[in-house]
């Protein structure tokens, strides 16, 4: 009992360091401004302002691609509305319910401002990743395909003559997509909202089906998980969009003034929301928890998709941030703001949510434990497929060990539930962000590979009219 307890006791020690290097973040007039953020801000800047735009430019191009949803004779394993799908469903999730009430509440409504603006500036981020996984993806002998950061990182460091560096730094970013691919956070979350609103309470029966189900959809691989998020992904946008809606009209009169308000407290917040910097942080935070770009997840989805350019994956891949923040996320915001949910003294996180729903009509929070569970889902086993994709180029394409992996997650998702895991979530957290140090240093590298193709690309495009 005594080594379980020291074990507990060193293993949070331990992530609590691991957190403390990772968030490591400076303060400005008493706000703590995370590096991490400043790395993922800072290159979505730069490939914006670099590629002329594209974020803005590309929008509809990457709109038009979408219509084109069937099977081609291209390289790959999924169509790419299912690549899009798969990869929406990993960032889709608890953050677009739970972490934008976090943001209002921490930077008020103006921080809603700031998300929306880093929602855009990532769509950029996500053209340059999805574009550079098609291009250096591998092809398997048995017809499947394989790529994402690890790839294109190895490529970029062995073109400027680093082959050894670019090695160590594929393999680190593989071991970070495997830790990070845990989805305890999802599982948790879900958890805890079908308990506040059914009262039940058996977390390892709940976590026993979570695990079943999850694991009904992985043994497939990435055809079924492709085919369950791109039915499911639509699905619960629509239900929880539905539900935002009408919690909307029935505020419809004081929307003007909730747009005013959110636009004030961008440039004139309140000193109790840590002023100007604290609100832009909050707003830039939650959209890079959010969308993940720049982390280097959904590029492993994109990987996969059926097309001969991977320049029009990475104008498919842009819609990711604008889904996911500009839309998702500000309906969100605007239900929080509109029911002055945020200012509910004892509420957080997704009781801010659930509050403002419930202050509509009272069943709401059902619907949105219906959509909480969804979102979640379609995120653990999407992330089920980013970790086994590290998890092979470690260890090899051999199938039984891909099997273990499968069985081995399904057995981490079934304790998921349990409580008392915030060292676990501060550990799962420092991974994932971890994956952006590397991915973001091999898209500088190759950005100037990627505004060649691009250029390319574009006049085959005008050729072709």
């Amino acid at each position: 009992m005594n080594s379980d307890f020291s074990f507990q006791q060193a293993f949070e020690a331990l992530t609590t360091q691991i957190a403390a290097i990772v968030f490591y973040a400076f303060d400005i007039n008493g706000v703590s401004i995370p590096m991490v953020l400043i790395w993922l801000i800072s290159g979505a800047l730069v490939f914006t302002c670099y590629l002329g735009f594209i974020n803005v430019r590309g929008f509809g191009h990457a709109l038009s691609l979408l219509k084109n949803n069937k099977r081609t004779d291209a390289n790959g394993e999924i169509t790419p509305f299912q690549a899009l799908s798969t990869a929406l469903s990993g960032t889709v999730g608890t953050g677009n319910i739970a972490g934008v009430a976090v943001a209002i509440s921490l930077g008020g409504p103006g921080a809603t401002f700031w998300m929306i603006v880093a929602g855009l500036l990532g769509m950029s981020t996500k053209f340059v990743e999805c574009t550079l996984a098609v291009k250096y993806r591998q092809l398997n002998a048995d017809g499947s395909v394989s790529g994402g950061p690890m790839y294109y990182i190895k490529a970029a460091l062995d073109k400027f003559n680093l082959p050894l560096l670019g090695s160590i730094l594929a393999v680190a970013f593989s071991i970070f997509v495997i830790f990070g691919s845990a989805g305890f956070v999802h599982v948790n979350q879900g958890f805890v909202q079908v308990k506040t609103v059914t009262g039940f309470d058996n977390a390892w029966l709940f976590g026993a089906i979570y695990a079943f189900l999850v694991g009904a959809v992985i043994i497939g691989g990435l055809k079924s998980i492709a085919r369950v998020t791109s039915k499911l992904v639509p699905l619960m946008c629509s239900i929880y969009l539905l539900a935002s809606l009408l919690v909307m009209l029935t505020h419809a009169s004081t929307i003007p003034s909730a747009l005013w308000l959110i636009v004030q407290g961008a440039f004139t917040p309140e000193a109790g929301y840590g002023g100007f910097i604290g609100v832009l942080i909050q707003g830039f935070r939650r959209a890079a928890y959010s969308n993940e770009a720049g982390i280097g997840s959904s590029p492993i989805a994109h990987a996969a998709a059926q097309t001969k350019e991977p320049v029009s994956q990475g104008f498919v891949g842009l819609l990711e941030p604008f889904i996911d923040t500009v839309v998702i996320c500000t309906i969100t915001a605007l239900v929080i703001i509109l029911t002055g949910a945020y200012q509910t003294p004892g509420l957080d996180g997704v009781q801010i949510t659930s509050g403002a729903f419930a202050s509509v009509f009272n069943w709401f929070p059902w619907v949105l434990m219906v959509a909480l569970l969804l979102f979640g889902f379609s995120t653990v086993i999407s992330w089920s497929y980013y970790g086994m994709t590290g998890w092979r180029y470690l260890v090899g394409q051999n199938k039984h060990l891909t099997q273990l992996y499968k069985v081995l997650f399904c057995l981490i998702v079934s304790i998921g539930a349990v409580p008392d895991m915030m060292a676990v979530f501060n550990f799962i957290d420092s991974m994932i962000f971890l994956m952006a140090v590397p991915n973001i240093l091999a898209l500088y590298l190759l950005l100037p590979e990627v505004k060649a193709d691009l250029k390319a690309y574009w006049q085959k495009q005008l050729q072709a009219r």
